[in-house]
């Protein structure tokens, strides 16, 4: 996996997503939108734990299948989160956190738009298409955009705000991600409590 951070690797397993909320599909369809002002407020690991559950969790345990489709199943989209204390990447199949590196990305993931950077994390979403025989970004941003719609309706469900965003400084996450041939860096969601 990665190798960049120090000492031995963290692993933050997550609560079981409560899978429950009192608003319809309907409702949040209807309350959806993008907000680019974020509060200082820290969101809970169980908070947490739901929205990953919902952006590309695993849904169906026997067959080992997500809550978002994905091209010939290649579950290709992996989720990094940004927080001030370093880069975590989501293991749907096993519902923690694997931290990969100590560094604060946020900054790089925010560029250029200044509110946004004040959210207290990210979700950066990368497609590896790395053990395909043919990798092709098209798959990688229809994947990337399932998981990113979730997303949207997620955090209208948990009371966050969010923006769907394809800026952000590229070479930078690139390069601290040690991202490599097959491996699209796609979209990043800025997400928090409403300001």
């Amino acid at each position: 996996m990665f190798s960049s951070c120090a000492g031995a690797q963290q692993t933050i397993n997550l609560p079981a997503p409560t899978k429950s909320s009192t608003m319809t599909l309907t409702q949040a369809l209807e309350q959806r939108h993008s907000d680019r002002n974020f509060s200082d407020r820290e969101i809970s690991d169980q908070t947490l734990s739901d929205l990953l559950w919902m952006a590309c969790g695993v849904n169906r345990a026997e067959e080992g299948k997500l809550t978002v489709p994905s091209a010939r199943n290649m579950q290709d989209v992996k989720v990094y989160i940004l927080r001030k204390d370093g880069i975590w990447l989501y293991d749907a199949h096993a519902n923690n956190m694997v931290k990969i590196s100590d560094v604060d990305l946020r900054n790089a993931a925010g560029t250029p738009q200044a509110s946004v950077k004040e959210a207290p994390l990210f979700l950066l979403l990368v497609s590896d298409q790395r053990t395909q025989e043919r990798a092709n970004e098209k798959w990688g941003w229809i994947d990337a955009g399932y998981v990113s719609q979730n997303i949207c309706l997620a955090c209208t469900t948990l009371g966050l705000s969010t923006v769907p965003r394809a800026y952000m400084d590229n070479k930078t996450i690139t390069e601290t991600l040690k991202l490599t041939e097959g491996q699209f860096l796609i979209l990043n969601h800025p997400i928090g409590y409403p300001k």
